[in-house]
C-alpha cells in the first residue's frame, strides 16, 4: 500500500451534456437562490484539502480499517464475545478525536443488549438559524466473507490496485465517517461557516438498522432538529458524476415449503400417481411470476410511477447506455430481460420482481437417486416498488401461496420479512441547486438521479424520524464494486469528490438556514419501520 499515492484525477467525462430533470415545481429564478448571500467556500482549496487528507491519513485507515472482521450481528451471532466491533468503533472513533475541530466532542453511545453508536457533535461556526443542524448518517458494521475473490484479493486483505481499494466494507460504509469529517474539517480550514453537525456512525445496518430507531429516541434531545440528512451509504451510476438516491424498493418474502409424502419413495413406483412437489411449488409461483416474462401478475403489487421518477430514469438510461445492464457478469450469449434501458430501470426501481435464493429437500446431484422426493422448499425474495406498504405486500403473499393447493399438498409459506421502501422528498431549490454546483466543480459533470433497487432499512427509518427534512442520498458503490459480493472496492477519486460535495452543500446549508429556506425537525417517536427483516 502506498500511503501517499495521489488518487484525484478525474476521469474523462463522458456525460457533461446530459442534464437530468429538475424539479418542476422549483421557481425558475432557483440560480438567484443566495445572490443576496455571502458563501465564501473556495472549491480549490476544498479539493486540495480533502484529497490530500484521503492520501495522507483517510486511505491508511481504511486499510487499517478492512482488516477487522467485524460481520453484522446477522451473520455473527456473538459479535459481542468476539469483540471486533468493538475494535473496529475503537479505531474509527479515534480518528475522529484525533482530527482538530473546535468543540467536537465524541462519544461512544451503548444502550444495553444493542451495538455501539458513535455519535459526534460539532458546533456551528457562526450564527444560525434557531437550531438547525445537519444529521449525517453512516454505518461500521460489515457483510459477511462471500466466496469467489480473486486469488490474491480477500475480504480481510486491503489491497490498492491503481484507484480501487479492495476489501470489505471500506465502500460500504467505512469512509462515511472519515468523508464527513473531512468535509467538515475542509470547510472550517478556510473559514467558512457552517451549521451545527451531527454524525452518527452504527453498528448493524447489514442486519437492518433494528437498533437505530433506540438510538435516534435516546439520543433525540443531543441530535436536535436537523433540516438537512446526509447518507453516504448508497450506489452511484458511474464514476464520473455525483448520483442522488431518489428511491428505494422495499421487500418481502420468506420460505415457501411443498410437501406431498411423508417420506421418499421409489420414484418409479410413485411418478404418475403422485405429483411431484417441484411441480406443484412450480404451479404456486406461477400465481405470482408469468415464467416466461417474469412480471408479477397481481395488480396489487404495482403502484403507479411518479411522471417525475419516469423522465429520470430515461434521462439515466440517456447517460448509463448499456452499463445499465453490462455491468453485471452475463454469460456468453446471454441478454437482458429488455431491450430498452429506461424499462430495465425502471424495473429495478420501481416495479415488483422475484428472486428465489435458497432451496432445501434437494439432494447434491451426486446424492440423487430415482426417489420421489416428500417435500421442496424455495426461499422468495420478493422486491416492491417504493411507495407499496410492505406488510400489506407480505400479506398478499401469504394468502396468494397457501390458497387452495393442488392436489391437496401440504403448502405453508413462512413470512421472514415485510419491508416498505422510500421514496424521496423534492429536493427543495436551494438543495438542488447546491447538488448542481457541487457535481459540477467536482466531478465536472451536472448530477445524476436515480432510485437504488435495494431494500435499505435505516432510509424509511430517518424519513420517518425525522418528517420534513431534507436528504442527501448518496454514495461511492458504483459500476463493479459489488458490495457484499466478492472482489468488493472502494473506487478512491470518486469517495474523495463525493466528500467535496458533500463540503459544498453543507456551507449552502448554512446559508439557505440564514435566509429562512430551511426547516429543522425533532424526532418523532414513531416506530413503523423496524428493519427486523434485514439488510438491502
Amino acid at each position: 500500500m502506498v500511503a501517499g499515492q495521489d488518487h484525484s484525477s478525474a476521469g474523462k467525462n463522458r456525460a457533461g451534456s446530459v442534464t437530468q430533470p429538475r424539479d418542476k415545481t422549483a421557481p425558475r429564478t432557483l440560480h438567484l437562490v443566495f445572490r443576496n448571500s455571502r458563501n465564501n467556500m473556495d472549491s480549490t482549496q476544498v479539493s486540495d484539502a480533502i484529497s490530500g487528507l484521503w492520501d495522507e491519513q483517510i486511505v491508511p485507515q481504511l486499510v487499517d480499517y478492512i482488516k477487522i472482521p467485524n460481520k453484522s450481528p446477522m451473520f455473527d451471532a456473538k459479535w459481542a464475545e468476539h469483540g471486533y466491533m468493538d475494535e473496529a468503533v475503537a479505531q474509527l472513533s479515534a480518528w475522529a478525536k484525533s482530527q482538530r475541530i473546535p468543540g467536537m466532542t465524541v462519544d461512544v453511545v451503548r444502550l444495553a443488549g444493542r451495538t455501539p453508536l458513535i455519535f459526534i457533535e460539532i458546533p456551528a461556526t457562526a450564527a444560525t438559524a434557531g437550531e438547525d443542524c445537519v444529521l449525517l448518517y453512516g454505518h461500521l458494521d460489515k457483510q459477511p466473507e462471500m466466496t469467489g475473490w480473486a486469488a490474491h484479493l480477500g475480504p480481510w486483505k486491503p489491497v490498492i490496485e491503481g484507484d480501487r481499494l479492495y476489501g470489505r466494507g471500506a465502500a460500504d460504509d467505512g469512509y462515511a465517517l472519515f468523508g464527513s469529517l473531512a468535509a467538515i474539517l475542509a470547510l472550517q480550514q478556510q473559514g467558512t461557516a457552517h451549521s451545527r453537525c451531527v454524525i452518527m456512525i452504527e453498528a448493524c445496518e447489514e442486519s437492518g438498522s433494528y437498533d437505530l430507531p433506540f438510538y435516534v429516541d435516546h439520543l433525540a434531545a443531543r441530535i436536535g432538529k436537523p433540516s438537512l440528512v446526509v447518507c453516504l451509504d448508497s450506489g452511484c451510476g458511474n464514476y464520473e458524476q455525483l448520483w442522488l438516491t431518489t428511491s428505494l424498493r422495499g421487500m418481502t418474502g420468506g420460505n415457501l415449503r411443498v410437501q406431498v409424502l411423508d417420506e421418499g419413495v421409489h420414484s418409479g413406483d410413485a411418478s404418475g400417481i403422485v405429483a411431484s412437489s417441484f411441480r406443484i411449488l412450480r404451479q404456486l409461483l406461477s400465481r405470482l411470476e408469468d415464467e416466461v416474462s417474469g412480471r408479477i401478475k397481481p395488480q396489487e403489487l404495482y403502484v403507479e410511477i411518479p411522471a417525475q421518477r419516469i423522465e429520470q430514469a430515461r434521462v439515466t438510461a440517456q447517460v448509463l447506455g448499456d452499463a445499465v445492464y453490462s455491468k453485471f457478469p452475463f454469460v456468453s450469449g446471454m441478454r437482458p430481460i429488455d431491450a430498452d434501458p429506461t424499462e430495465l430501470v425502471l424495473n429495478r426501481t420501481w416495479r415488483p420482481a422475484l428472486a428465489i435464493t435458497g432451496m432445501d429437500g434437494i439432494p447434491a446431484l451426486e446424492s440423487a437417486g430415482n426417489v420421489m422426493r416428500p417435500f421442496t422448499s424455495v426461499k422468495l425474495s420478493l422486491r416492491l416498488p417504493p411507495t407499496l406498504d410492505g406488510n400489506s405486500a407480505g400479506d398478499l403473499l401469504k394468502r396468494l401461496l397457501e390458497k387452495d393447493p393442488p392436489y391437496g399438498a401440504k403448502v405453508s409459506f413462512a413470512l421472514e420479512k415485510a419491508t416498505s421502501g422510500w421514496n424521496a422528498p423534492q429536493l427543495a431549490p436551494w438543495l438542488e441547486q447546491s447538488v448542481e454546483a457541487a457535481s459540477r466543480s467536482f466531478f465536472t459533470a451536472p448530477p445524476a438521479y436515480n432510485g437504488e433497487g435495494g431494500s435499505i432499512p435505516f432510509m424509511g427509518m430517518l424519513g420517518e424520524k425525522f418528517p420534513g427534512a431534507q436528504f442527501l442520498i448518496t454514495g461511492v458503490l458504483g459500476p463493479q464494486s459489488n458490495a457484499h459480493g466478492p472482489n468488493e472496492f472502494l473506487h478512491i477519486p470518486t469517495g474523495k469528490r463525493v466528500s467535496m460535495c458533500v463540503a459544498k452543500v453543507i456551507a449552502d446549508h448554512h446559508q439557505a438556514s440564514l435566509q429562512g429556506l430551511t426547516a429543522g425537525v425533532a424526532a418523532s417517536a414513531a416506530h413503523t419501520h423496524t428493519g427486523d427483516g434485514g439488510c438491502c
